[in-house]
C-alpha cells in the first residue's frame, strides 16, 4: 500500500494514507515527472501534506480545485488543515451555464429480484409499515408492529413502526412537510401494506392527509384513529394482520435496474471520503444510470464549493436553472437564520482530514459520478426522470436518507468514514472509506472501499459493488437491517406552537 496520493496533477498537496512521519523524504509525482519532498512534521492519515511552496493568500489545490486559501506562508513539506487554510466561499453567487459534454454510453440493462406492485413500481422489500400521523400515537405504532411481527409469514418480511415527533403545532412548510413525506412514506414500493395510525385530533389527521396520498389500494393501506377506537392496539395488530395476508401475496420476480432507484449520502467524512468510497458510489451510478436506472444526490450545503462541476453537468439550461435555485435557496435558509454559510465541516471530518467546506464538498460529489444531470427535485417530490437526480435536502444524515426513501429511493448508499449504525426507512447500505473502520465495525459496515488504496483495481471493485446492491435489492440483508434498525426524520425549519 502506498504512502500518499496525489489525487490530480495540477494539486499543489498530497493526502497522506498512512502517518507520515517528520523527516521522511517522499517522491513525488510533478508536470511528467518528480519531484521529492521532506515532510517538515508528522501528517495524519488523511490528512494534507504541502508539495510546494504556498504564499499567504495563496490557493490550496486538490482534486485539480481550490479547498481554499492559505492563512500564512506555507513551505512545502508542511501539515495542511485549519489552523492555516480557510475557506474562500462567499455568499450568494452569480453563475453561468458552462455546459461540458458527458461521454457515457447505454449498457445492456441488468437485473434484481424485487416485488412488481400493481401500480407499476417495483419494491426491494415486502414490509409492512405502522406510521403515526403525529407524534403522540409514536409508542402505540411501535406497540402494534411489536405484537404484529409474530404474524409474518410468507414473503412478508417485518413489520416497521416509523415514529417521529411530528403532525400537530406546526405551520406553513413544517406542516407541508410533515405531510409530503408521510404520504411519500405511506406510497413507497417496498411497503406491501400501510396501517396509517392517526390520534383524531392532529393537525395532519388522515383525513388530511388522504389528500396528500391520492389515489390508493384500499387493500394495500389502512386507516386507523386511536381516538375512534376501544383498544387501538388490538384494533392495530388486527389490521396488520390483515396486510400481511395481502402482501403475503406478493412475490419476487426478475425486474430490469431501469425499475431501480438509488440514493446516494456520505456522513462522518474523512480524508479519505473522495478517494475511495464516493468515487466508488459515483462509478455505480455511472454504472446504473448507463443502464436505465436512477441515482438520487442530496445534502445540498456539501455540494456549496463544488456546485459548478454540477451544473455544468445538467442536460439543459432549465436545469441549470434549477440548480442555481436549489443552491441559492439553501444558503438563503442559512442567512435567514443569521447562520454562516460555510459553517462546516464537522469535528469529526476535521479530524479525518477535512479542512474545509470546499475540500468537503468536492469530496461529496464524487457520488454523481460523471453523467449528466437528469432531475431536479424539490424537498419531498418523487422522482420521474430516470438518470441521476439532484435533490433539495440539507446535510443531517437521518433528515437526507429519509429524504432520498421519499423522493422514491428503494435503497440508499452511505459513504462513511468514522462509522455510524443509523438506517432509514429503506435499506441503507453503509460503505467505509478506508479497511480500519471496516474491520473494526464489522457489525455496521457492509462494503469496504478502503481496497481501493490497496491496490486493488478499481474496475473490479465497482463491478464487485454494483452486483453487491443488486443483491441487496434481491433480499440481501444489510448490517442496520440485520440489527433491527430503522429510522425516520423530517426536515424542520420553523416554529414550534
Amino acid at each position: 500500500m502506498q504512502d500518499f496520493i496525489k489525487i490530480h496533477e495540477n494539486d499543489n498537496v498530497i493526502v497522506a494514507l498512512n502517518p507520515i512521519p517528520a523527516g521522511r523524504v517522499l517522491t513525488i509525482p510533478d508536470k511528467g515527472g518528480e519531484v521529492s519532498v521532506t515532510a517538515a512534521e508528522e501528517i495524519p492519515a488523511g490528512h494534507k501534506m504541502a508539495v510546494r511552496d504556498i504564499p499567504a493568500g495563496g490557493e490550496v489545490i486538490k482534486y485539480g480545485f481550490r479547498i481554499g486559501n492559505a492563512k500564512e506562508d506555507i513551505p512545502k513539506g508542511r501539515w495542511i488543515h485549519t489552523h492555516n487554510i480557510k475557506t474562500a466561499l462567499g455568499d450568494l453567487l452569480e453563475y453561468s451555464y458552462e455546459p461540458v459534454k458527458v461521454n457515457i454510453q447505454p449498457e445492456e440493462e441488468a437485473y434484481f429480484m424485487g416485488f412488481e406492485r400493481p401500480d407499476g413500481k417495483v419494491g426491494v422489500r415486502n414490509e409492512i409499515w405502522v406510521i403515526p400521523t403525529v407524534g403522540c400515537v409514536n409508542n402505540v405504532a411501535a406497540a402494534i408492529a411489536r405484537e404484529a411481527n409474530a404474524y409474518v409469514e410468507g414473503s412478508v418480511e417485518e413489520v416497521i413502526a416509523f415514529p417521529h415527533p411530528y403532525g400537530c403545532s406546526q405551520m406553513g412548510d413544517d406542516q407541508e412537510h410533515t405531510r409530503t413525506i408521510l404520504a411519500d412514506l405511506i406510497n413507497h414500493p417496498n411497503a406491501g401494506g400501510v396501517l396509517v395510525l392517526g390520534l383524531g385530533c392532529e393537525n395532519s389527521n388522515i383525513d388530511v392527509l388522504k389528500e396528500y396520498i391520492g389515489e390508493y389500494d384500499e387493500k394495500r393501506v389502512r386507516f386507523l384513529v386511536a381516538q375512534e377506537s376501544d383498544d387501538e392496539l388490538a384494533d392495530g395488530v388486527a389490521v396488520c394482520r390483515e396486510l400481511i395476508d395481502y402482501a403475503k401475496g406478493f412475490t419476487r420476480a426478475k425486474v430490469g435496474t431501469g425499475k431501480l432507484i438509488v440514493g446516494m449520502k456520505c456522513g462522518g467524512s474523512d480524508g479519505l471520503s473522495g478517494i475511495t468510497a464516493n468515487p466508488l458510489v459515483g462509478r455505480f451510478s455511472d454504472m446504473l444510470t448507463a443502464r436505465g436506472g436512477t441515482t438520487i444526490l442530496t445534502e445540498v450545503p456539501e455540494m456549496f464549493g463544488a456546485e459548478t462541476l454540477l451544473m455544468n453537468r445538467c442536460e439543459n439550461k432549465e436545469l441549470f436553472d434549477k440548480t442555481v435555485k436549489l443552491i441559492n435557496d439553501f444558503k438563503n435558509y442559512f442567512t435567514s437564520h443569521n447562520q454562516t454559510i460555510y459553517e462546516n465541516p464537522s469535528p469529526g471530518n476535521k479530524k479525518g482530514g477535512i479542512s474545509t467546506l470546499e475540500d468537503k464538498s468536492l469530496g461529496c460529489t464524487q457520488k454523481s459520478g460523471s453523467s449528466y444531470v437528469r432531475g431536479v427535485l424539490d424537498y419531498g417530490e418523487r422522482v420521474k426522470t430516470p438518470g441521476l437526480n439532484l435533490l433539495s435536502a440539507p446535510g443531517n444524515d437521518l433528515v437526507a436518507a429519509t429524504a432520498l426513501a421519499a423522493a422514491g429511493a428503494q435503497i440508499v448508499l452511505f459513504t462513511t468514514g468514522r462509522g455510524t449504525p443509523f438506517a432509514s426507512p429503506v435499506p441503507t447500505v453503509k460503505i467505509s472509506t478506508n479497511s480500519r473502520l471496516a474491520g473494526k465495525k464489522s457489525g455496521w459496515i457492509d462494503f469496504n472501499a478502503g481496497v481501493l488504496v490497496e491496490d486493488a483495481d478499481p474496475e473490479e471493485t465497482a463491478r464487485k459493488f454494483f452486483d453487491y446492491v443488486l443483491e441487496v435489492a434481491s433480499g440481501k440483508k444489510v448490517r442496520s437491517e440485520e440489527a433491527g434498525f430503522h429510522d425516520m426524520a423530517i426536515f424542520k425549519q420553523g416554529v414550534t406552537l
